[in-house]
């Protein structure tokens, strides 16, 4: 079959939220396939965040398949990406991957580690701890800035954050003393109805990182307790070894 990729409009975002649920609820094995994710919304809000990074496969003006990747200054995020089920193991994927792999090796970029994505239940009673959530002022987000060009050289989550504020998706918390992570919260969001998800989480690297990484968690923590939801789930770099095994003694479980 003949098959066009281009890149998502907004027009097209319904189809591609089905595609993305279909095949990942299909996947899974779930009874309505169409069930998978509730009412989190991936599909949207990527767009949203960066709609030239979002591409679809059209078999004349059929969407069958779609892909997202972000960028957070020099450093690449890619996924999900999704077919139809009854399209499948017809190379679409492949067609899907190659153009969003070549637009990111234009910008130096390459494929590195995986993202094993975590949850664990929430305690309800937590304590609230010493920090705060980002207003999208600019001495906080040259902050954040500065936090993760230390930890890696261009790394810039600030479109993230931005994107998080100005679509009303969650918070971000911050650390004084050197820690941010951007979550999305609830309906709507990347997380669903009571779920905080933790997309990206940062420390100062160093000697007090460990005690601060675990503060971050605990923030995370105490801020989905105070929005009511039942569980916390984060994304973490499997080439970061602490930052995972720190995680499993917090009680988080892979489950994706």
């Amino acid at each position: 079959m003949k098959i066009a990729v281009r890149p998502l409009v907004e027009s097209d975002l319904a189809a591609a939220d089905r595609v993305f649920r279909l095949a990942f609820g299909t996947e899974f094995g779930l009874p309505e396939p169409m069930a998978f994710r509730g009412d989190s919304d991936l599909v949207k809000t990527r767009w949203r965040a960066d709609p030239s990074a979002a591409l679809g496969a059209f078999r004349g003006e059929e969407l069958i398949g779609s892909s997202f990747a972000a960028r957070w200054g020099s450093f690449g995020v890619f996924g999900p990406i999704t077919v139809r089920p009854d399209c499948w193991e017809s190379g679409i994927g492949k067609r899907l991957l190659e153009p969003t792999v070549a637009l990111y090796q234009k910008f130096g970029f390459w494929p590195q580690a995986l993202t094993a994505v975590m949850s664990k239940p929430v305690e309800p009673r937590q304590e609230r701890g010493q920090w705060s959530c980002c207003t999208g002022n600019p001495a906080s987000l040259r902050a954040c800035a500065e936090l993760t060009e230390q930890i890696f050289p261009g790394l810039d989550l600030q479109r993230e954050i931005l994107a998080i504020g100005n679509q009303k998706l969650g918070e971000t918390v911050l650390l004084p003393d050197g820690g941010f992570a951007a979550c999305h919260i609830g309906k709507g969001s990347e997380a669903g109805s009571g779920v905080t998800y933790v997309k990206f989480g940062a420390v100062r690297p160093g000697r007090d990182a460990p005690v601060l990484f675990d503060r971050l968690l605990a923030a995370c923590e105490a801020l989905a307790a105070e929005r009511g939801c039942s569980k916390l789930v984060a994304g973490v770099n499997t080439a970061r070894h602490t930052a995972y095994r720190r995680m499993t003694e917090r009680g988080f479980r892979a489950f994706l």
